[in-house]
């Protein structure tokens, strides 16, 4: 059957606005932190994805109130010629550089029964709550606010005519719409307007066999949900609301940093006592710097101002038992720290990769935390391994940069 990937009437930035709109995803900064990040911006997509920024403080963020709100915003950026929808449907190149190293992507309408049909494949559970959030959102806005971060196997497909060689060749002699640096990630983005071409982009993922959502779990089932509310009513297959935003890359051309775990207490041991317990499964050797662990199953492990290298082998072979935070989670912070699940226990916290090691040292060392273990990267084979085998990873499993900027693309339905 393969994947669609379908055209879309992108509504997007101005290109002299499109730095000032583009925003990092609603869920990875507090309405405290995006307050500061918007600060003489008006045009910040912000506004619109975390909409409770522009009223009290004390807004409860899952009132209507705030719903209403990112309408209205989302309504005034399009009003006011900051945010114009293309005349005609669309794909898009989208290009992210970071450190030297670029990634290339299709931005572009997937489908929502491929999804349900398993085609589109996830590897993380959904919390109830942040789909409500979602569902609300994207009902009052009538729209698609951000993009879902999709892979596919870079080899599902050979000859001339990958999507990496058409896209290639398509950004090759041209200048991008929008080429700005925010956070110093480049982005650069291109409009696929030849429908010759984007007939062999469609063609081109018609060959591959199924997708992986990298980032964007809640927004992709909440998209799927939308669409069953809409179709539960009145089925229109053909409708905006059965496909959703997501750009696609090649699984080669991402890299999935560290998502490293914080711990307030060691369970009642002294740091001494908890040395030799983990020295009964493992080999723990003091280091004179930060750890960054350099293989599998190596942790880094930092207590009481001092930095340790910790090896611990997985006791299991699947694809699940193998992954570096399941070793730590089943080998350490369970039967070790009493960490039974790490999705409720609110003695665990997680720090992306992103923030660095002196970020998981400022944690400790302030005392709010007592030990902080740094990780080895999931691999994307991992991920897609886990995912073809229709199971979920740990919580916090993977942590990609660079990541997508909503705002610039908007898909309304």
């Amino acid at each position: 059957m393969g994947i669609t990937v379908k055209p879309f009437h992108g509504v997007r930035p101005k290109p002299e606005y499109a730095a000032a709109v583009a925003a990092l995803p609603y869920d990875v900064m507090n309405a405290e932190e995006a307050r500061v990040m918007v600060e003489g911006n008006p045009h910040s997509f912000l506004h619109v994805d975390k909409a409770e920024i522009d009223l009290p403080p004390d807004t409860d963020p899952y009132s209507q109130a705030v719903y209403d709100k990112a309408k209205e915003n989302l309504d005034g950026l399009i009003k006011d010629g900051i945010l114009v929808q293309d005349g005609q449907a669309n794909l898009y190149v989208y290009r992210l550089t970071m450190n030297g190293r670029a990634q290339v992507g299709l931005a572009a309408c997937v489908s929502v029964e491929e999804y349900e049909k398993g085609l589109i494949k996830k590897h993380e559970f959904t919390r109830k709550e942040k789909e409500i959030d979602r569902i609300n959102h994207m009902i009052a806005c009538n729209a698609h606010t951000g993009p879902i971060f999709l892979a596919y196997r870079a080899d599902a497909v050979s000859g001339q005519a990958t999507p990496q060689a058409l896209m290639a060749d398509w950004i090759k002699d041209k200048n991008p719409v929008y080429d700005f640096v925010a956070d110093s990630v480049r982005h650069e983005l291109w409009v696929v307007d030849d429908t010759e071409v984007q007939k062999q982009l469609e063609q081109a993922f018609k060959q591959i066999p199924c997708l992986y959502i990298a980032d964007g779990h809640h927004r992709n089932a909440t998209a799927a949900k939308v669409a069953e509310m809409r179709n539960a009513k009145t089925p229109q297959p053909e409708a905006e609301h059965n496909f959703y935003l997501g750009v696609i890359f090649p699984h080669d051309a991402l890299e999935i940093m560290d998502y490293n775990r914080i711990v307030t207490d060691l369970n009642g041991m002294e740091p001494a006592e908890f040395i030799e317990e983990l020295k009964k499964i493992g080999t723990v050797e003091p280091s004179s710097g930060p750890v960054k662990p350099g293989g599998k199953f190596e942790f880094g492990m930092y207590m009481a101002g001092q930095w340790y290298k910790v090896i611990v082998k997985s006791l299991k072979s699947d694809a699940i038992g193998t992954l570096d935070v399941s070793v730590l989670q089943d080998r350490i912070l369970s039967p070790l720290l009493g960490i039974n699940d790490p999705r409720t226990d609110n003695r665990i916290d997680f720090v992306g990769g992103i923030r660095g090691l002196k970020e998981l040292e400022r944690r400790v060392d302030s005392g709010e935390m007592a030990v902080a273990f740094s990780m080895y990267p999931t691999a994307m084979e991992e991920l897609m391994n886990v995912s073809d085998a229709g199971q979920v990873m740990p919580p916090k499993s993977t942590w990609f940069e660079p990541k997508l900027l909503s705002g610039v693309l908007v898909h309304l339905f």
